[in-house]
């Protein structure tokens, strides 16, 4: 038989009383890099403060430092990035994302639920061939190519002139010739 304390509560029931309606969170902060180390300290502190006096608990600040963007955003290729670990209940969430929303220097933040067991590290930074940005790496790519490119131009001018057909040409629609066989004009006397 079960203890008479264990009987009276439901196996999805134990354990939630120890920490309430709280949620493990990591917010990934993504801040502008022209921003002032005092200005990201600043920002980070705020958020610490909001979760403390929501009612959770601080875990960790990972600063992953500045890394080279997908894409433009706002014209800039670089962010600084920040990894906030803390467990705090779901309002207190919707609070700091409410404030990070409206601070100009959060280019992007994701908060996301953390993963029991995940780690905390950053990943490791793109070796430097990969961090310039594309176009600059097809510049480069078609650099190379031009050198071995001037020996085969003979080669290349021979294959664009077999090839002069425009792509309007290529992709057309076969011509349908009347299948009336061609009759010669016939002369007048």
């Amino acid at each position: 038989m079960f203890p008479p304390e264990q009987a009276r509560e439901a196996d999805s029931d134990r354990g939630k009383e120890k920490r309430g309606n709280v949620n493990d969170y990591e917010i990934l902060l993504m801040l502008d890099p022209e921003l002032a180390e005092d200005r990201q300290t600043e920002i980070v502190t705020r958020t610490k403060q909001l979760v403390e006096k929501g009612g959770g608990t601080w875990l960790s600040h990972d600063v992953w430092g500045r890394r080279r963007l997908a894409y433009e955003i706002d014209h800039k290729t670089d962010g600084s990035y920040h990894l906030l670990q803390f467990d705090a209940p779901p309002a207190t969430l919707d609070e700091i994302s409410r404030v990070l929303k409206i601070d100009d220097g959060v280019m992007r933040h994701m908060s996301t639920r953390r993963v029991k067991g995940g780690t905390r590290a950053a990943p490791p930074p793109l070796p430097p061939a990969e961090s310039a940005p594309r176009y600059e790496r097809e510049e480069r790519q078609d650099r190379r190519q031009e050198a071995p490119a001037v020996e085969a131009a003979p080669a290349e001018a021979e294959a664009e002139t077999a090839a002069d057909t425009s792509p309007a040409e290529e992709y057309a629609e076969p011509t349908v010739e009347s299948e009336a066989p061609e009759v010669a004009p016939e002369e007048e006397s």
